[in-house]
Order: C-alpha cells, then sequence, then structure tokens
C-alpha cells in the first residue's frame, strides 16, 4: 500500500447534504416535511493532521461523521477517498471501512458487554481476512498502541471490569486494528471523567503523528479542539459557519456564533462572566430558513440576515466565514476604496 505523505489529502467530502423526513403534526394526515440535518459541507481530512468539528446539540456534526463513514447515506454530495470518487449509491464494503473507522461517543454502548476483550479486538480482524495465526500478535500490538499494557491482564476481561478510560481505549484500539487511514472520533471524551479526559486527548494526536493518520475530531468543546487540532470547523444548524487553520479561529473568530461559543469557555482569570448567550432555538428545527441560519439568536443580526443567506467570505491565510458582517465590511471597504467619480475626471 502506498505511504501517504504528510498533509496529503485523504478523505474529501463536497457539498455534503442529509435531509430527514418529519411531520409538522401528529396523525394519519400530517403533512411531511424535509429537515437538512446537514446541508452543503465542505471538507477535507488530511494525513498526519486533527480536523476539530465544533458546534452544539442537534447541529449535525454526528450525522456528518456518519456520512464519512458511509453509514448513513447522504441526500446529495460527493465523497472522494484518496483522488477516487466513491459511488454513495452502493453498499459500504469492507475496503472503505478498512480505510475509513468510526470512534463512537459510549465505549460501554460500542463494546459488547457479554464478550471479552480479545472478541472485540479479534472480530474485526476476522471481517477483514486476517489469518488465525496473526490474531494474537495484531491484538497485542493495538493494545500497545493505546498504551494498555501488559496486554494479558486486558484481552481476557470483560467490559464491566474496565474503566471507562481503559474502555474508550479498547475502542479506539479495535478501530486501529485494521489499519485505516482515517478515524472518525465522534465526541471521544465527553462519557469520561474530567481526569482522564487529557490521557485520551494526548492518545489521538500522538497516534494521529505516528501513523500519519488523517482524524476528525468532534465536540462540543472548543477549548479541546484549541488543544489538539491543526484545522477547526465550526458547525451551526448543519451548516459550517465558520472555519480556520491552526488557531485562528478561536484566537481571533469572526462568526457571531463562534464568539459566542468562546465567550462561554470559563475563564479563571477574570470574575465575571463574559458570555452575552440569547435566547432561542437550538439545532436545526428552528433555523431562519429564508436568511442566515443564526440570525433569530445573533446579537449582531443586520436587516439582510433575516432575507438573504450569508456568502462564505474568504478572510486569507485558510480563515473562512459564513456571515454578511464581513461581507458587509468587505463590500464598504472597496467602495471606500474605488476613485470617487469627481477624482477620476479631474484626472
Amino acid at each position: 500500500m502506498e505511504q501517504l505523505q504528510k498533509g496529503e489529502i485523504v478523505l474529501e467530502a463536497k457539498g455534503l447534504s442529509r435531509a430527514f423526513a418529519a411531520r409538522n403534526e401528529k396523525g394519519l394526515f400530517a403533512k411531511k416535511r424535509s429537515v437538512h440535518a446537514v446541508e452543503g459541507v465542505s471538507l477535507t481530512l488530511r494525513a498526519g493532521e486533527v480536523l476539530a468539528v465544533v458546534g452544539e446539540s442537534g447541529s449535525g456534526k454526528s450525522v456528518l461523521a456518519r456520512m464519512l463513514a458511509r453509514i448513513v447515506v447522504p441526500t446529495s454530495g460527493e465523497l472522494f477517498l484518496r483522488g477516487n470518487s466513491i459511488d454513495l449509491k452502493e453498499r459500504r464494503g469492507t475496503s472503505y471501512a478498512g480505510e475509513v473507522q468510526l470512534i463512537l461517543q459510549d465505549p460501554f454502548a460500542a463494546i459488547n458487554p457479554v464478550r471479552r476483550v480479545r472478541h472485540s479486538l479479534e472480530r474485526p480482524l476476522l471481517l477483514h481476512q486476517t489469518p488465525k495465526n496473526e490474531l494474537l500478535a495484531r491484538s497485542h500490538e493495538v493494545l500497545a498502541s493505546v498504551s494498555l499494557t501488559p496486554q494479558e491482564d486486558y484481552l481476557e476481561r470483560y467490559p464491566h471490569e474496565l474503566s471507562g478510560g481503559q474502555l474508550q481505549r479498547i475502542n479506539i484500539a479495535r478501530g486501529l486494528s485494521v489499519n485505516p487511514k482515517v478515524l472518525l472520533a465522534d465526541e471521544p471524551i465527553s462519557m469520561l471523567d474530567v481526569s482522564v479526559r487529557l490521557g485520551v486527548l494526548n492518545l489521538l494526536r500522538e497516534l494521529c503523528d505516528t501513523k500519519n493518520l488523517a482524524m476528525m475530531y468532534i465536540t462540543h468543546d472548543i477549548a479541546s479542539a484549541r488543544y489538539i487540532a491543526d484545522e477547526t470547523a465550526v458547525m451551526y444548524a448543519g451548516q459550517v459557519v465558520e472555519r480556520a487553520r491552526g488557531t485562528d479561529l478561536i484566537d481571533q473568530p469572526v462568526h457571531p456564533y463562534t464568539q459566542l461559543l468562546i465567550s462561554s469557555v470559563p475563564n479563571p482569570e477574570s470574575l465575571e462572566q463574559r458570555h452575552t448567550g440569547t435566547q432561542g432555538s437550538t439545532g436545526v428545527a428552528g433555523f431562519n430558513v429564508n436568511g442566515c441560519r443564526f440570525s433569530p439568536r445573533c446579537p449582531q443580526a443586520l436587516p439582510i440576515c433575516t432575507t438573504n443567506e450569508p456568502p462564505e467570505v474568504d478572510l486569507g491565510g485558510g480563515h473562512f466565514a459564513r456571515c454578511w458582517l464581513p461581507a458587509t465590511a468587505e463590500q464598504k471597504s472597496a467602495v471606500a476604496l474605488r476613485p470617487s467619480t469627481s477624482s477620476a475626471k479631474q484626472q
């Protein structure tokens, strides 16, 4: 298999959307409508890098991860693995699953509670045609990669005999067992004790660096995204509203929703709470269908925000925001720099 170079695009999504049928009212003759859980999302996952996707519950993060893992079929859009277009109408095969692995949020629900750890690690290997005489060695290898040693102490245990942190490491080891090139981690630390979260975050970052994995880290905690990510994207009501490389998005947020997310992080240096949150419905069910989806909750909303969908504005350096505020400022700047008609005539 060809070795990937750091920064090389491994998985690319273009305009991915997923709509679900919903009813406005209960009853046999209730009218159906479509709710776009994810709409027009484009992103790239690169070898050796972590893309953090941040947003509150209902923003579409998990649906996006399941579309990338091909568990949920997109309504529209394109998906490319190593530059090759994926036929989304075909059923996902073991070849794709071997390249792209999903790490679920709750390790207690993700791992069979009545089977030993050995079974959970060996089953995916058997499904991917690994010879039986290599199963034990491969299980030892992946346990060592997630810092669970000595390996014999874990293979014969049941899930209830392990702590939450240990079980999540088993969950990660199972995903690594088939040597994937992409790891989709759906809020991997949210179900863990605070004391072990940093260890799991460091593990994911180390795996990304040492194994050259392309990783998507889904979270509602923007502070952990800043700690681990090479690139960060913020989702609201099914759309990516802002994205940037490095720490630019958190150090210099442009979209009002990103600003509110950051202001909600506790600041130990300030006794005053900086958060100025707004009332309103969250998720895809209560957004403004005519203009900006965040406009009903936005403290800086302009009249145009309620009538026209905002464009994606290029702020430079790989920083993009889907908002009318920078777009309007850019238009005003262009008008200010444009020579007036009278001065042009004098010249």
